[in-house]
């Protein structure tokens, strides 16, 4: 990799359309993100988001406009592209009838990657699925299954990771354990596109986010970039409520998605396995 490659933005994205038929969904999207960072697309359902992260990852051809991701672009150097991100969709794509860790062995396998116990081990370690290791991901909750399915998603140290809507389906305390992985993803120094329609996520996981809407990027910048295109609030003193989010960490407590498994399963009422 050459030095641009290493000082350049990890995605690159200028004037990206995409029509289906009649329906225009992409109408000149533009966007960089930077390296080690987590970019946050927000927008409602149908606003393009999926369409974006297909073109990025080579699974969809542009109409026009131009993406780079690592300087490969998306269009000439598909198999360079490939080799150097990982794409996770809004459901985990895990084998049930495995365990854990067989899932994990598996796929390092397919990889041709050396010593792939020892992959598996780590990444059971870094997610905290050690002691979930042996059993079948049958029995695992929701947050285990999306946690063990971005850990796959790492073997072969991809540099860029694409993560659609990774949260959708779970209750609140699965959804705590991804965000998370998510944050030790950009600790780790990968790169996380994140698509998403809802607001805290965002707000909790992006060093940057761009609201796409009707085809376009409408606005792109910090959380406190964002905020300040609003007028100043006026301060008014009100007694604050308990919300329900706050009634029910307060219940169940928040040590749920660093705890270990048996933790999570008392703390959970009528969730998944």
């Amino acid at each position: 990799m050459n030095a641009n490659q290493v000082h350049g933005p990890a995605i690159h994205v200028q004037g990206l359309e995409k029509s289906y038929k009649k329906l225009a969904v992409l109408r000149g999207v533009d966007f960089d993100v930077a390296r080690g960072s987590i970019f946050a697309l927000l927008g409602s359902n149908g606003a393009g988001k999926t369409t974006i992260v297909n073109i990025l990852a080579t699974l969809l051809g542009a109409d026009a406009g131009t993406a780079t991701v690592n300087t490969f672009d998306v269009a000439t150097q598909a198999a360079e592209v490939r080799e150097s991100i990982s794409l996770t969709g809004q459901f985990a794509a895990v084998d049930e009838i495995l365990s854990g860790r067989e899932n994990l062995v598996l796929v390092a396998r397919l990889r041709h990657l050396k010593d792939p116990g020892a992959i598996a081990d780590d990444l059971l370690d870094r997610f905290s699925l050690t002691d979930a290791a042996a059993r079948k991901v049958s029995t695992y909750s929701g947050g285990m299954r999306r946690r063990l399915d971005i850990a796959m998603s790492l073997i072969g140290d991809p540099q860029v990771i694409f993560l659609d809507e990774p949260t959708t389906g779970l209750d609140p305390q699965a959804r705590l354990e991804v965000w998370q992985a998510v944050k030790e993803l950009a600790a780790h120094g990968t790169t996380v596109l994140l698509t998403t329609q809802h607001l805290d996520e965002a707000e909790h996981l992006a060093d940057r986010i761009a609201i796409l809407h009707q085809g376009r990027i409408i606005v792109n910048g910090t959380l406190a970039e964002l905020k300040a295109l609003l007028p100043p609030a006026t301060i008014e003193y009100v007694e604050k409520q308990p919300s329900l989010e706050d009634v029910f960490f307060a219940i169940v407590g928040d040590d749920g998605a660093n705890g270990t498994d048996a933790d999570v399963g008392q703390a959970r009422v009528g969730t998944d396995k």
